[in-house]
């Protein structure tokens, strides 16, 4: 599987500010000990599970299964950086659609920003690259890159906009209720 880093199939980045002081803020905790109940409420009805694991070699992992528009998507997130204020996850993600299964890869980073004393700005920042197998898949429907890529903008953008205040917002429950 070649990940078509060149080009870009969808990206989008939303922010939403929190009154929680970037100290007591943990996105990674956050992340890796996020409950499923929580997950989905973060997106509803397009987040259907979520849950941790990790790679052969040890390192952590993030699998969320989610409705991106027509698309049902399997996202297996490995940790390439995580700490309190800035995750950067890496996924070869499965896609399933009415016309069949592909793969793309989907880079995820999780943001945290001091504004002043007490408030933190979160960004969600989601890039979406195809792969050789998405590429063909896509020839073999009769669709261009230019058409899948508008259309995945548009689905990645609408479910981004919706899910980053919502994790915002779970970001900041999980931060006051530690105890630190």
């Amino acid at each position: 599987m070649k990940i078509l880093l060149d080009q870009i199939l969808s990206q989008s980045a939303y922010s939403s500010e929190i009154d929680v002081p970037i100290e007591k803020i943990d996105i990674a905790d956050w992340l890796f000990n996020l409950p499923e109940a929580e997950y989905q409420r973060c997106c509803p009805p397009d987040h259907i599970s979520a849950g941790t694991t990790s790679t052969d070699d040890g390192r952590r992992m993030s699998i969320n299964v989610e409705q991106i528009g027509v698309g049902l998507v399997i996202q297996h997130y490995v940790a390439e950086q995580a700490t309190p204020t800035y995750c950067r996850m890496n996924s070869l993600s499965d896609v399933f659609t009415a016309s069949g299964r592909t793969q793309v890869n989907v880079i995820w980073e999780l943001i945290a920003e001091p504004l002043d004393a007490g408030r933190t700005r979160y960004t969600n920042r989601v890039t979406c690259h195809p792969t050789d197998a998405f590429m063909a898949f896509i020839a073999e429907h009769g669709q261009t890159f230019e058409q899948a890529a508008a259309a995945r903008q548009a689905a990645g953008g609408d479910h981004n906009s919706r899910e980053t205040p919502l994790f915002a917002a779970s970001i900041a429950r999980k931060a006051l209720s530690a105890k630190r």
